[in-house]
């Protein structure tokens, strides 16, 4: 990225102890994440007029009807459970809510404004919890692959409003790197 003209520091501490961030961060998002899930997909669903689910619960039935078609040995679904057993939006999930806003200010927000950065790049998407809290943008592309071939990429994250300027880097940096290949389905 240097060799491309880019100014890298590298090393920014995001926060005192990254580690207990990522966790409260973590905790928070899934609380919040699976009540607006289970909100958001039956409205979806509802609407959906040739579907044979119309809700979360019908799609856990599904799944538990199709276990190898939906291949629940190797995924489950955990998660799909949790947020079946949420409430809506209620004193729990808007704390969480304004807990996630607070750290995005303190903590990601505050680093690019104190640094003048025009964005943050980490491998894969280790960002992408630290970009959402926000509604910051961030896009990933094809950085490389590892000892079995398995493909692994970049991600550029910025602030609101600095999508053009993460879509060039993006762009920039796989055309400098040429590294993406065709991908090949592995069962």
């Amino acid at each position: 990225m240097r060799e491309l003209g880019a100014v890298v520091i590298e090393k920014l501490d995001v926060a005192a102890n990254l580690s207990a961030l990522l966790d409260e961060i973590g905790s928070n998002e899934a609380i919040a994440m699976q009540a607006e899930f289970k909100l958001s997909i039956n409205a979806y669903l509802a609407d959906l007029v040739h579907s044979p689910v119309h809700s979360l619960a019908d799609i856990i039935a599904f799944n538990n009807k199709h276990p190898v078609e939906e291949r629940l040995k190797d995924f489950g679904q955990p998660d799909l459970i949790a947020a079946q057993n949420t409430n809506g939006i209620g004193p729990r999930e808007r704390a969480a809510i304004c807990r996630l806003k607070e750290l995005n200010a303190e903590g990601l927000e505050n680093l690019m404004k104190e640094r003048q950065l025009d964005a943050i790049v980490a491998p894969n998407s280790v960002v992408s919890s630290l970009l959402a809290i926000g509604g910051h943008p961030g896009i990933v592309v094809p950085a490389g692959y590892d000892e079995k071939g398995v493909p692994f990429g970049i991600c550029f994250g910025g602030l609101q409003g600095y999508e053009p300027r993460l879509i060039e880097m993006a762009y920039a940096f796989e055309q400098a790197t040429k590294v993406r290949r065709q991908p090949m389905f592995k069962p």
